[in-house]
């Protein structure tokens, strides 16, 4: 979940092109350990800093509630799954658990928070990353074998448990979509109709800039410089999985965080996916799984989560895209890049094109 304060994927507002009657009201705060940028549209300086001043608190309650190694809702849950007992969830951490169940198994477990145990192994669960040595491979291969998964769980009501001790959840390829998706939910309860939330790069747009789309950039698979851009308007999400968002060097060698649930290793042959998608939850989870998928699999993955649009980064810096993100998204410099494109992902639509 935390993304170490990384530059913004990037979000170009372009606020001079917004007339004196759509005022656009500026913020960020800290949360989720990463930079949190809002964007408010069309109401008056005091609703959307009373609008701001809402979300730091519901982000900060979330980030409180769904931190796996500090006490808290989401620290009890673990200490009790491991337990093997029937408890009553907290209400803070049961809507992500089912969420997650559903899109685990959707992606064939490649989304898998029930990994946490994988996540504290090689150290990402910390603030500051720091490469010392490499996890013990017999500790690794104890905990692909033990194959916690989200099916793992149990739920009834509003109770839970564990049918495997080696389950601990960790909410990071989740917990940011999830959050975003309740930020947009509570400014829409306040009457804010166009808005971006903007959590470390990763958001959801609604409305429009004054009547225009909202212009994303995307980042360039090199963690720095920009790839190309996409317009958006009306309400969807953009969120991109990398291999340079959060990794550590060990004998010049980089390890990122984000973990194969197969091998318990680092994924392999991905360097970076976005995906468009109509909410953050689903689009959160789909730039994981789909990254863990690899450019062989992604297409399979993508067309069993739903999601429509996506443009994936190989390892030899290939770029496979369908042909409804192909028309969406703008390539800086497209002639000097390899694009693959793959069969549609779903039924073509009219409005597959850029805003």
């Amino acid at each position: 979940m935390n993304r170490a304060l990384l530059p913004l994927l990037a979000l170009l507002l372009l606020i001079g092109g917004c007339n004196r009657t759509e005022p656009v009201f500026n913020s960020r705060f800290l949360a989720f350990g990463t930079v949190n940028d809002i964007s408010i549209v069309g109401v008056t300086h005091q609703q959307a800093e009373a609008a701001v001043a809402a979300l730091e608190e519901d982000f900060a309650a979330m980030h409180k509630a769904w931190h796996a190694w500090d006490p808290g809702p989401l620290g009890r849950t673990n200490r009790l799954l491991a337990e093997g007992v029937r408890f009553a969830a907290p209400p803070s951490v049961l809507g992500l658990i089912k969420r997650s169940k559903e899109l685990a198994a959707r992606s064939d477990d490649l989304f898998n928070p029930a990994i946490g145990h994988l996540i504290g192994l090689w150290g990402f669960h910390r603030d500051q990353l720091e490469c010392d040595g490499l996890p013990d491979e017999t500790e690794i291969e104890k905990l692909v074998k033990a194959n916690p998964t989200m099916a793992d769980i149990e739920i009834d009501g509003i109770f839970v448990h564990s049918r495997n001790p080696a389950v601990k959840l960790d909410f990071g390829a989740i917990g940011k979509g999830y959050g975003i998706d309740l930020a947009i939910e509570h400014l829409r309860e306040l009457g804010i109709e166009n808005a971006i939330v903007n959590s470390g790069g990763d958001l959801r747009a609604i409305g429009s800039r004054g009547g225009h789309p909202w212009r994303i950039a995307i980042r360039s698979p090199s963690g720095s410089g920009t790839l190309g851009f996409v317009n958006i308007a009306g309400d969807e999400s953009v969120f991109t999985s990398g291999d340079y968002e959060r990794y550590c060097l060990w004998r010049g060698r980089r390890y990122h965080h984000i973990i194969d649930p197969r091998t318990g290793h680092p994924a392999q042959g991905t360097r970076s996916v976005t995906v468009i998608h109509d909410n953050a939850t689903e689009a959160d989870a789909a730039a994981t799984a789909l990254f863990v998928a690899g450019p062989k699999a992604w297409h399979r993955i993508a067309r069993q989560m739903g999601i429509r649009y996506v443009l994936l980064v190989d390892s030899e810096n290939v770029i496979h895209m369908n042909p409804a993100m192909a028309r969406r998204v703008q390539l800086l410099e497209p002639r000097k890049q390899t694009i693959r494109l793959s069969p549609p992902l779903v039924e073509e639509r009219s409005d597959d094109r850029l805003p």
